[in-house]
């Protein structure tokens, strides 16, 4: 069963949110609501939600402060937090809070749909894991760190033929260049630059493979403004150059 906490002040909001979460939920959970942040600590307490939705402007006691005490006897509720400030301290904190989302207002249904899904499917998850294995610690089964560099890398993928940068990317999920550039290469195991690089040179592989265009043409496409930089990255990385890539593998495809 999933017990749901939805934390807002403001009426209208709360009942958006309410109606939202009632048509993803199963007729077992149940969905609490309260419209402060002293009420939501004592519901907290008394129910044990695996998954919260809070503002951060609620009277009494603000969002975050009311998430850091609630994270000292629910470590792995998933947290959503909706803000109508895109206040770079907040998400900052936010991020320190191992929050799942922060979503600025006005949230639009399918997008918070989307995301209360996803946590319950996560709560879920995370609830089975415990019972296999109710020794272990799976404080971090949510991967925190995780969560904003997969966010990253979706947006990589999406603009890596693009001038992107490090500075650029890191901005996009609330952490600070240096911070961003030490998880990345963690949970990555390449480098910001290099992982970039790479999917670089993959998609010059696939339009060698594919196309007949010349190779400073797959360079513009892959993102590279200098087609003998491209060169030389590309002979660095596949160990020949982009001509004898192309040959090679037709020559195998052809065998094959």
């Amino acid at each position: 069963m999933s017990v749901v906490l939805i934390v807002e002040d403001e009426m209208l909001e709360q009942e958006f949110l309410r109606s939202v979460m009632l048509e993803e939920l199963f007729p077992e959970d149940k969905l609490l609501t309260c419209e402060s942040g002293i009420q939501a600590i004592n519901l907290a307490k008394q129910y044990q939600p695996n998954v919260i939705i809070m503002d951060i402007m609620i009277p009494e006691l603000d969002g975050l402060s009311a998430i850091e005490r609630i994270r000292k006897f629910l470590p792995n509720v998933f947290i959503t937090i909706l803000s109508a400030y895109s206040d770079f301290s907040y998400a900052q904190r936010a991020i320190r809070l191992q929050v799942s989302e922060y979503l600025l207002k006005p949230v639009k249904p399918n997008v918070i749909k989307q995301v209360f899904r996803k946590m319950l499917d996560s709560a879920n998850d995370c609830d089975a894991l415990t019972e296999e294995n109710p020794d272990e610690n799976i404080k971090d089964s949510r991967g925190s760190q995780r969560y904003f560099i997969e966010e990253s890398i979706k947006y990589i993928k999406e603009h890596y033929r693009e001038k992107i940068t490090l500075k650029m990317v890191a901005s996009r999920v609330f952490l600070s260049p240096k911070y961003f550039s030490r998880v990345f290469k963690k949970e990555m195991g390449v480098s910001f630059s290099n992982y970039i690089i790479n999917l670089k040179i993959q998609h010059a592989c696939r339009l060698l493979e594919t196309t007949n265009y010349p190779a400073y043409r797959i360079s513009i496409e892959c993102g590279f403004s200098d087609p003998s930089y491209f060169n030389r990255v590309f002979c660095t990385q596949m160990n020949m150059t982009p001509q004898s890539y192309r040959k090679y593998t037709r020559m195998s495809a052809q065998r094959d």
